[in-house]
């Protein structure tokens, strides 16, 4: 039977940490536990699962304490897990047959990632994506090809059907936000992920706070020639809102214009329609609701092509 290291990062979690590890104990082979700075029981809860608890000094790097956690597994394959998910009994059952039977040639076995967010959604535009849960420790290289060999570079992935349950109990949008804000103030240019991710967890969870605090960051980001279309048209976007929560009708104009000319989105068309509402002008408020529900997609935040624009709609025409 193949062997299974569960590796976390926690903080804090001492709501849900039992929850999780419950639904994983009896399926691990070891549990390491890295605490990151937690000042509630989630020490002490985890102590009930095991003694393999470690200290990591934050550094505001998840990547960082997850490669620390990783360094203290010994088994063939390491289970990743966040302390606010958990397995139903269906999904404990697959993972245990999915032990029997694990191919040693598979590297990463991907499960589906249930988002059951409740209030406190913050980048969730999916109910169910696949993710990489689980990867071999150790990996060993193999050569390809029966002639110009070469060595295979290319993880061998299994898609699974396991589902794992994300249902957390508080929301995480200020944390995120805030670290993404201090690595530009470091000087650290976002990869196209981190940059996909600001800008769409300020969409879906940011205060108007922290879309103000985020104004110089997407005023480089426009500017970068590294940057691709996306990613200058997420950028427009929220500078768009930006100047609209500012009042700076000028500039405001200028970024929703220049993304409608890139294509446009449903994100744009809501701002707006926005704009025109609060000026009264309702005719030209409802068009651009309406292209946002009908004439363009979401590049961010999916509630800006289903859920504002038809309620914006059903509010003007009740007038």
């Amino acid at each position: 039977m193949t062997t299974f290291s569960l590796c976390m990062i926690v903080k804090n979690e001492e709501n849900v940490l039992a929850r999780c590890l419950d639904s994983l104990a009896d399926l691990m082979d070891e549990i390491i536990i890295v605490d990151t700075g937690s000042t509630d029981k989630t020490k002490e809860i985890a102590a009930r699962y095991t003694d393999r608890i470690y200290d990591f000094t934050w550094i505001d790097d998840f990547a960082a304490a997850r490669n620390f956690a990783a360094s203290k597994a010994t088994m063939e394959y390491i289970y990743t897990a966040d302390a606010d998910e958990f397995v139903d009994p269906e999904n404990h059952r697959q993972i245990r047959q999915l032990k029997e039977v694990l191919l040693p040639e598979v590297e990463i076995v991907q499960m589906y990632y249930c988002n059951d967010l409740g209030d406190y959604n913050t980048t969730g535009n999916f109910e169910r994506e696949l993710r990489p849960k689980l990867y071999r420790r150790q990996r060993s290289f193999t050569w390809i090809d029966p002639i110009h060999e070469t060595l295979r570079l290319d993880p061998v992935v299994f898609d699974s059907e396991i589902e794992i349950i994300h249902r957390p109990e508080e929301s995480h949008g200020s944390r995120d936000l805030s670290a993404l804000k201090r690595l530009h103030e470091k000087g650290i240019v976002l990869s196209s992920k981190l940059h996909h991710m600001y800008a769409m967890e300020l969409f879906i969870a940011g205060e108007d706070a922290d879309f103000l605090a985020a104004e110089e960051s997407f005023l480089e980001s426009v500017e970068q020639p590294s940057r691709s279309t996306d990613e200058i048209l997420e950028a427009i976007c929220v500078l768009t809102h930006i100047y609209r929560l500012k009042g700076d009708i000028h500039h405001f104009m200028t970024y929703a214009l220049k993304g409608t000319a890139m294509g446009g989105c449903a994100e744009l068309c809501c701002e707006l329609g926005a704009y025109y509402e609060a000026c009264g002008e309702d005719q030209e408020a409802a068009m651009w609701y309406y292209n946002a529900a009908n004439e363009t997609e979401s590049v961010l935040n999916i509630a800006c092509h289903t859920t504002i624009p038809q309620k914006a709609l059903e509010r003007l025409t009740t007038r």
